[in-house]
């Protein structure tokens, strides 16, 4: 039912859930330590650290380089994305884009929604991933592990290595780098050979060659010596599993939130209907152009949410209200004191799929073999894909 985690458990005073060691293999899980009903905020939490992913970006995705809120209004990115300069959006108040907050590093050309997110990336981790620079230097190693990664790891984007860089430089700029690099350690640990499946699944065939790249550069880049053990070729084949393991993927988007916003419009029944029919019409526009790209995308590390098993009956659902990277925990059935809140690490499409299906996906992705409870009932079925069971349907 669960991916192996390991880490400290604890609960977090007054917040409704709390961290329970479960054992080998399964490692931690969450529990709820109240009752929630279907809709109720589980908790909310910000990550460790976040990053957009690199193609996202390169496409022109506007993010912010730290939170990940979008520098676009609605309608400039429903025009990009559609490929249509007339295309024009009504209700301009419903669009939450404030430009007047927006503000750039002094010395390289990475954009924030505001001045707190530019203070907080510089404190973090941007003094010492700064490219000083508003014209990247091709030769920068920082920008050479970037284009390296790109052409390893294509769209669809599932991890960034900048991520790596910005753990990496996290606990270099921290006061207390022991206590840092712990808050990074309490991600789930794997074996050797997993790592390598995991590095395998992102890189590709040639992952050995492409691993040694990486670590190459990364070392060149931000090498010191309380994360030169992050920087062999076991830790860093360690650090590239953590990522690629409890990575959160992230997604926000001002159009999205310019048609939430639209809902909450008091309107004639007329009104509605034109205001619905204008949406429908954009998103057939967008579908033509940008296929599923809507979103800017990256992933990042949240503590509690990693502790969150898996289940393809799952209670609970990670979402992103605020648009940016703050993550809210959303019980999706009622919940009760001393059960265990899991997510779906599958999308909507795959969770329906057969019970074979669900399983390879998830040891393909995550190595482990699925047991919660939907899993054991249909534990009867044939194990058959849902691509040979439509099949059958055809036949």
């Amino acid at each position: 039912m669960m991916a192996t985690k390991e880490g400290t458990a604890g609960e977090r005073e007054d917040s409704g859930v709390e961290v329970r060691v479960i054992g080998h293999p399964i490692g931690k899980g969450l529990f709820a330590t109240k009752d929630f009903r279907t809709g109720d905020v589980i908790f909310e939490e910000r990550p460790l650290v976040s990053c957009q992913f690199l193609w996202n970006a390169a496409y022109g995705y506007l993010a912010c380089d730290f939170c990940m809120k979008p520098l676009e209004a609605a309608e400039e990115n429903a025009s990009r994305l559609a490929q249509n300069p007339q295309l024009s959006l009504p209700f301009p108040e419903c669009c939450d884009t404030k430009k007047d907050t927006f503000i750039e590093c002094p010395t390289c050309d990475a954009s924030y929604c505001s001045r707190e997110c530019r203070t907080s990336a510089w404190n973090q981790y941007h003094e010492t991933l700064c490219l000083r620079s508003y014209m990247p230097d091709p030769s920068h190693p920082l920008v050479m592990l970037q284009e390296a990664w790109k052409q390893m790891h294509y769209p669809p984007e599932t991890a960034c290595v900048m991520l790596l860089a910005r753990i990496i430089a996290t606990v270099r700029q921290a006061t207390d780098k022991e206590g840092a690099m712990a808050l990074f350690m309490q991600f789930c640990h794997r074996t050797v050979n997993e790592e390598e499946e995991i590095a395998h699944k992102l890189l590709g065939e040639e992952f050995q060659d492409q691993l040694e790249t990486l670590r190459t550069l990364m070392e060149k880049s931000v090498w010191a010596p309380e994360v030169q053990h992050w920087l062999t070729s076991e830790g860093f084949r360690s650090l590239v599993a953590l990522v690629g393991t409890n990575g959160q993927g992230i997604g926000t988007s001002p159009l999205s939130r310019w048609v939430r916003n639209c809902d909450n419009l008091d309107l004639s029944e007329e009104e509605r209907k034109k205001l619905n029919q204008l949406i429908d019409n954009v998103y057939d526009q967008l579908e033509k152009e940008a296929g599923g790209f809507l979103n800017n995308e990256g992933s990042g590390l949240y503590p509690l949410q990693s502790s969150c098993n898996h289940s393809c009956n799952p209670n609970a659902m990670p979402t992103f209200p605020y648009n940016n990277f703050q993550l809210v925990m959303t019980a999706v059935r009622d919940i009760s004191a001393g059960e265990e809140i899991c997510v779906s690490y599958l999308d909507e499409c795959n969770l329906g799929r057969s019970r074979h299906s669900r399983v390879a996906i998830l040891r393909e992705n995550y190595l482990f073999t699925c047991k919660c409870s939907k899993c054991e009932e249909q534990a009867g079925e044939p194990d058959v894909t849902s691509e040979e069971e439509m099949e059958e349907d055809d036949d």
